[in-house]
C-alpha cells in the first residue's frame, strides 16, 4: 500500500487547535481517511482562559465536530490533555489517553506534519506510525487569534470577514458568538495589555529572559493563594509572587513579594525555619509575557497557628485554600501555578 492508502485501526491527531482551522481540519479529514476511528487530543485543556488558549476543550471539540458530517464526527473520540510543562509526563498521559480507546496490538497512525520546533512531539510516540503529511496551506492559529482579538467595532459579524478564508464556518458562527461575551471583552484587554508590554522590549537586541519568585506557603493541609488584581489573569488564582528587584536578591525578592501581596503575619525568622525547598520553574512556554523562570519557596508551618492575611498590592484577595479545593480548582489557576502545587507537594511529601 502506497502512504495515501494506508489504513490504521486508529488514528491520532494532536494538537492546541486554538482555534479549529482549516489547516486543522484538512489534517483531520486525512485522519478520517486513514482509520475507522480518530482520537483527537485537545492540548493546554482544563486551562483557566488566557489570550493563547481562549477555548476550552469542549468547545474546540464542538466547533470540530460541528465542521464535518454527522457519520464523520461519530467516528471521532476528543481526549483533553492538561499541560504538565514536562514532556515525558505530557507523552504518558497522551498514550495512556489514545490506547485507553484502542484495542491490544492496535495499529494506531499518528498524523501531523512538521511545522517547527513546535511539532518536535511528533517524534515521541515510538511504536505509532507516524503519518508526515506535507503543510495543508499557510494558516496559523496565533495570527488568527492575534486578528480575533483586535477587533474592534459594533461586533457585527462583518468584523470576522478577513478570517473567512481561513476558519470552517462552525468555527466561525462560534467566535461571533464568543464576541459577544464578557469572556471575550476581558480576554481582549489582556490581549491589548501583553501586546503593549512585548512592545516595550521590542527593541532589545534579544528577548529577554525575566527572572521571578514565588511563594508556596502550607499551613497544615492549606495553601496561601491570592487572586490576580491585575492583567495577565486578572481574577485568577496564583502563588504571591513577582519580578525580582534589581537589588534583591531571590530570598529578599520572596519576602518582599509575600508581605506586600498578603501582609502575611510573620517574620523573617519563622520563614527561614519553614522554608523546604526553593524549586526553579524554566518550561519555554509557562508564560505569555515572555520567558520567565520562576524560584518557587516552600515554606511549610505544618501545625502552626495560621497566621492572618491580607490581600495588597497587585492581589485582590489573599486566602487559604485546602489542597483538596486546590485540586478541584484547576481551571481558574492563572499560567502554570497549578502545576506548581501540584509538583512541590508531590516532592515533600511527608
Amino acid at each position: 500500500m502506497t502512504a495515501a492508502t494506508e489504513h490504521y485501526d486508529l488514528a491520532v491527531l494532536i494538537g492546541r487547535f486554538q482555534p479549529p482551522h482549516l489547516g486543522h481540519l484538512a489534517l483531520l479529514q486525512q485522519a478520517l481517511a486513514r482509520a475507522s476511528k480518530v482520537v483527537v487530543v485537545l492540548g493546554s485543556a482544563l486551562q483557566a482562559r488566557s489570550p493563547k488558549n481562549p477555548f476550552t476543550w469542549q468547545e474546540r471539540a464542538q466547533m470540530f465536530a460541528a465542521a464535518l458530517s454527522p457519520a464523520d464526527a461519530a467516528r471521532l473520540v476528543f481526549v483533553p490533555i492538561r499541560d504538565y510543562y514536562d514532556e515525558p509526563r505530557w507523552v504518558t498521559a497522551v498514550r495512556e489517553a489514545v490506547t485507553s480507546h484502542s484495542k491490544p496490538g492496535a495499529r494506531i497512525g499518528l498524523v501531523g506534519h512538521f511545522k517547527d520546533d513546535s511539532s518536535s512531539y511528533l517524534a515521541h510516540f515510538p511504536g505509532w506510525e507516524l503519518v508526515s503529511l506535507p503543510r495543508q496551506n499557510s494558516i496559523d492559529a496565533t495570527p488568527i487569534r492575534d486578528a480575533y482579538f483586535g477587533l474592534s467595532g459594533d461586533g457585527s459579524a462583518d468584523g470576522l470577514a478577513a478570517l473567512a478564508d481561513m476558519l470552517p464556518a462552525s468555527s466561525l458562527q462560534f467566535l461571533q458568538q464568543f464576541r459577544t461575551t464578557s469572556e471575550y471583552a476581558a480576554l481582549q484587554t489582556e490581549w491589548q495589555m501583553l501586546r503593549r508590554y512585548q512592545a516595550s522590549w521590542a527593541a532589545a537586541p534579544y528577548p529577554p529572559v525575566f527572572v521571578t519568585v514565588d511563594a508556596l506557603l502550607r499551613c497544615g493541609n492549606e495553601v496561601l493563594l491570592i487572586r490576580r488584581g491585575h492583567a495577565p489573569g486578572q481574577g485568577l488564582l496564583a502563588l504571591p509572587g513577582g519580578f525580582v528587584e534589581p537589588r534583591d536578591n531571590l530570598w529578599q525578592s520572596c519576602l518582599r513579594e509575600l508581605q506586600e501581596e498578603t501582609h502575611c503575619a510573620l517574620e523573617e525568622p519563622q520563614l527561614q525555619a519553614a522554608l523546604q525547598s526553593v524549586t526553579v520553574f524554566d518550561h519555554p512556554d509557562r508564560s505569555q509575557r515572555g520567558r520567565t523562570i520562576t524560584h518557587v519557596h516552600y515554606f511549610d508551618l505544618q501545625r502552626s497557628p495560621k497566621p492572618a492575611v491580607r490581600a495588597d498590592d497587585d492581589a485582590a484577595e489573599a486566602f487559604w485554600l485546602s489542597i483538596d479545593a486546590i485540586r478541584a480548582r484547576e481551571a481558574e489557576f492563572f499560567e502554570d501555578h497549578f502545576q506548581i502545587v501540584q509538583k512541590v507537594l508531590a516532592g515533600n511529601a511527608q
